[in-house]
């Protein structure tokens, strides 16, 4: 069990264990959706809705769940709440539901998700297992948006859709291909290993 304080518990979702920049993880919804801002806040807000209900629900029945199926049973939750998210995005929003294609679906398999239930929520209670959760899910959606934000701009000189860049930009069309997504995630991955390397230097001094 977590002996962390609730604001701490929190706040390291943000940087110190965040899912994508630290620990690498979810990384083909992060690499395949970000071509656009606003597909990169749904998927990430699609993610969030899931996490947080499905954390939820696995601390409040894990003393139910026998140690034998308790992966299997995590999943079952998971695909309850992946369901709802996108029959509700379907329903609601086709455009940006048939822009993520299969993966609001491919939500179920998503390693954060499952790698919360499996290390915390399984294993504290509800009310930590949720703020856990919501520091994961705000982490996700920054970093989604950090790198979508970053290639729509660059491959096509616009911001959620609206023009920001002027006449004389010609926009990197690589940066909205899946090489650009590479690229833009490799080169945020060293600025975080460099930020992480001088906060340790000057902790050392």
């Amino acid at each position: 069990m977590s002996t962390k304080s609730l604001s701490a518990e929190y706040l390291k979702g943000l940087w110190d264990e965040n899912p994508v920049f630290r620990q690498l993880l979810g990384m083909c919804p992060v690499l395949a959706v970000t071509n656009a801002v606003i597909n990169g806040i749904a998927m990430g807000l699609a993610a969030s809705f899931v996490l947080i209900l499905s954390s939820v629900v696995v601390a409040s029945i894990k003393k139910l769940i026998p140690t034998q199926v308790r992966i299997a049973s995590y999943i079952v939750v998971i695909a309850t709440f992946v369901t709802v998210a996108d029959r509700f995005m379907a329903a609601y929003f086709p455009p940006i539901s048939k822009a993520l294609g299969p993966y609001i679906p491919l939500i179920v398999v998503n390693c954060i998700i499952l790698g919360r239930q499996e290390a915390f929520s399984s294993r504290n209670s509800v009310g930590r297992s949720f703020i856990d959760a919501l520091g994961m899910s705000t982490g996700f959606v920054l970093a989604l948006l950090v790198l979508s934000s970053i290639r729509e701009i660059l491959g096509a000189g616009t911001f959620l859709g609206m023009q920001v860049m002027g006449s004389w930009f010609k926009p990197w069309i690589i940066m909205i291909l899946p090489a650009g997504a590479f690229i833009t995630l490799g080169i945020l991955l060293g600025i975080a290993l460099l930020v992480e390397q001088k906060t340790r230097e000057r902790r050392a001094s």
